[in-house]
């Protein structure tokens, strides 16, 4: 399998989260918000993954969650540089080629601004209703990947036993893969991409950050890009900025906050609030 050569990045990328899930995921929100991290400078914007939430589950969006592809393509016309984020996109819930062929549309049309996420998933009930057996999910993604990879190599692609062309066929969007360990850094490894955790600080980071290197090493390459998600206590400014430099210190490619908020004005808030510290 080919691997991607990655360049190491000296200066840590700043980037948040937008609800694309519950009230806050109507269109004025959604665009406003963008548009807004957009202008304050934040690097990027990310938006997550759920495709069929049960009743008894729904605490906190209501089940409405906008599909993170679809938003994102939107969000790339109503933005100029901004770069576009999926935290994670579940690999296993979609066949392979219309994913990736959705994949390089927005990848294409928003100037290859899309940064991707992917991972194994874990609720049971979107398993039971995507008619896809939970147990299978690792094999899955690993398929879909090779696929992925196979789909940005060249513009003759086979699936099924049928050649096509793949087009349009932009550069490959830069892929981390979501999860904790072993797992997820294990497959990072092995098909070359970076790693998308959720950190709890970065002490816990940094000592998983040395198995990447480790599991690289053995494997006779390099570990990728690490972007971590994670939240800040923006109410105590001089703690957010020892947590952003102890981050930047272990070599952490972008550190995307997560922001909690009730509608556009406290987003905007938090959003300034950000800024004024970290940028």
């Amino acid at each position: 399998m080919r691997r991607r050569k990655h360049v190491r990045i000296d200066r840590m990328h700043i980037g948040v989260t937008l609800r694309n899930m519950g009230p806050q995921s109507d269109a004025a929100t959604l665009r406003a918000g963008a548009q807004r991290a957009e202008a304050l400078g934040f690097e990027s914007v990310w938006i997550t993954d759920h495709i069929a939430i049960p009743p008894d589950d729904a605490e906190g969006s209501s089940g409405r969650y906008t599909d993170p592809l679809t938003t994102l393509a939107w969000l790339g016309g109503a933005t100029e540089r901004i770069r576009l984020g999926v935290g994670v996109l579940i690999l296993p819930y979609r066949p392979a080629l219309p994913t990736a062929k959705a994949i390089a549309t927005v990848a294409e049309l928003t100037g290859n601004r899309l940064l991707l996420g992917v991972a194994v998933g874990w609720m049971d009930a979107e398993f039971r209703a995507v008619g896809v057996d939970r147990h299978r999910r690792g094999g899955i993604t690993d398929e879909v990947l090779a696929f992925l990879a196979e789909c940005f190599a060249g513009d003759v692609v086979t699936s099924n036993g049928q050649p096509f062309l793949f087009k349009p066929r932009p550069p490959q969007p830069p892929i981390y893969i979501g999860g904790g360990v072993p797992h997820a850094l294990a497959r990072a490894v092995r098909f070359g991409h970076g790693w998308l955790p959720m950190a709890r600080d970065p002490a816990t980071l940094a000592g998983h950050l040395e198995q990447f290197r480790i599991l690289a090493r053995e494997a006779g390459t390099t570990p990728g890009p690490v972007t971590v998600m994670t939240g800040l206590p923006l109410e105590r400014p001089d703690e957010v900025r020892r947590l952003i430099d102890d981050y930047r210190a272990l070599g952490v490619e972008r550190l995307v906050c997560g922001l909690r908020y009730q509608d556009l004005g406290e987003y905007v808030q938090r959003l300034e609030a950000l800024a004024a510290i970290a940028l």
